[in-house]
């Protein structure tokens, strides 16, 4: 399969199911390579010995348990037929997403205040609405970023 996607746990109840889909969710709309559509819940019987199966069972029901898996190939972005090769930098970039994932998750559930100083509080950082439809400014992000990495270590562009 290509791009990045998960794996989830089922559940029985109505309400668990729909807060367990939160986390895919925003990472769809924070990385342009990850795919929502290629993401499954399951109980496969072959799993079941795997972290996410059992801590899922162990846990508390506030508590989700993921396994992230992303191509060795390629991805491909909404909109494009292209397969787009990955590289360390877009595995770095994918990686840097899900750690924005976080934080949009913990805030959404108001585990944490969104105190972030004023100069990093741009549209470079706020979630995106377009997930799949091609209407994300991914691109611009990753842009600014590749600034900030290069005036970080002194280099100009």
């Amino acid at each position: 399969m290509l791009n990045g996607f998960m794996y989830g746990n089922v559940f029985e109840e109505e309400e668990r199911v729909r807060r367990q889909a939160v986390f895919p969710r925003l990472l769809c709309h924070n990385a342009p390579d990850f795919s929502l559509s290629s993401t499954s819940f399951n109980r496969d019987s072959v799993k079941a010995g795997t972290g996410r199966r059992f801590l899922g069972g162990l846990l508390d029901d506030s508590s989700y348990c993921y396994t992230l898996e992303v191509s060795f190939y390629s991805y491909m972005t909404a909109g494009s037929t292209a397969a787009v090769p990955y590289t360390e930098e877009t595995y770095m970039k994918l990686g840097r997403n899900v750690a924005r994932t976080f934080l949009d998750y913990y805030k959404l559930n108001t585990l944490i205040k969104d105190n972030r100083p004023t100069h990093i509080q741009s549209s470079e950082v706020m979630l995106q609405t377009g997930c799949g439809n091609g209407k994300t400014n991914a691109g611009e992000r990753e842009k600014t970023e590749g600034e900030k990495e290069r005036k970080s270590q002194g280099i100009r562009h």
